[in-house]
């Protein structure tokens, strides 16, 4: 399961992160200054830190500069300061990306998931390869196959499988579809979601008007089946 430390002073604000990484399938760990931020990242060797900037004990931008020393663990700075050269220290340092506070929680997910799919980094809920029936998700080489044969999925449509399979026969909203497939900043509209399930299942399905993998949830969205 993908690790990741939460640093920050405010236990609110750990509370509040923690909660929705852990309803997406990480593993959170969590300290409050940056000495024993530094105790759990030797110890535990997270996927990557969300590290507040203003720290007791150790600052937040001392942290980061230790550790980038240490080893390469991806860092998502977590800041009240909104001076671009605050942003751009922490950058400077090893910083993959930054948030202000105050902040969206999903909108920190979605940028933990955006830099640890750049980094290269497993994904969390599941192995790099899941097999449901005669249907292959690997997601190493990011190839699909249904039947022993290789389907050409767009980007998109991978990752909508992607994110359905990581949970199978979890009934997901179109709402959540769109946060986890396309990111916090699309603007879409949810029914955006079932033009991309139709296409999808045209290339995975049997019989798409009787589909066994993507499955409608009536009242509620989609889910995958034929495990």
């Amino acid at each position: 399961m993908t690790k990741i430390l939460i640093v920050d002073d405010d236990p609110n604000i750990v509370e509040l992160v923690k909660l929705y990484l852990e309803r997406d399938g990480y593993r959170a760990l969590v300290a409050y200054d940056g000495l024993e931020a530094l105790k759990l990242a030797r110890q535990w060797r997270p996927d990557l830190i969300v590290l507040d900037l203003l720290l007791p004990e150790v600052d937040g931008l001392d942290v980061c500069r230790i550790l980038q020393t240490e080893s390469e663990m991806p860092v998502i700075m977590l800041t009240a300061k909104t001076a671009e050269e605050d942003r751009v220290i922490g950058l400077r340092l090893g910083a993959d990306d930054y948030i202000t506070k105050p902040f969206s929680p999903r909108e920190l997910v979605a940028r933990v998931q955006a830099v640890l799919r750049r980094v290269g980094k497993e994904s969390p809920n599941g192995l790099p390869e899941m097999r449901f029936a005669d249907l292959v998700i690997d997601r190493r080489s990011h190839e699909v196959r249904v039947r022993d044969e290789a389907v050409s999925l767009t980007p998109t449509e991978f990752r909508l499988l992607e994110v359905l399979a990581g949970e199978p026969g979890r009934a997901f909203t179109r709402l959540e579809l769109l946060d986890r497939v396309f990111g916090y900043d699309f603007g879409g509209f949810e029914r955006t979601v079932d033009v991309h399930v139709r296409n999808l299942r045209k290339k995975i399905e049997p019989n798409p008007k009787q589909p066994v993998y993507v499955q409608t949830v009536y009242g509620v969205g989609y889910k995958l089946g034929g495990g």
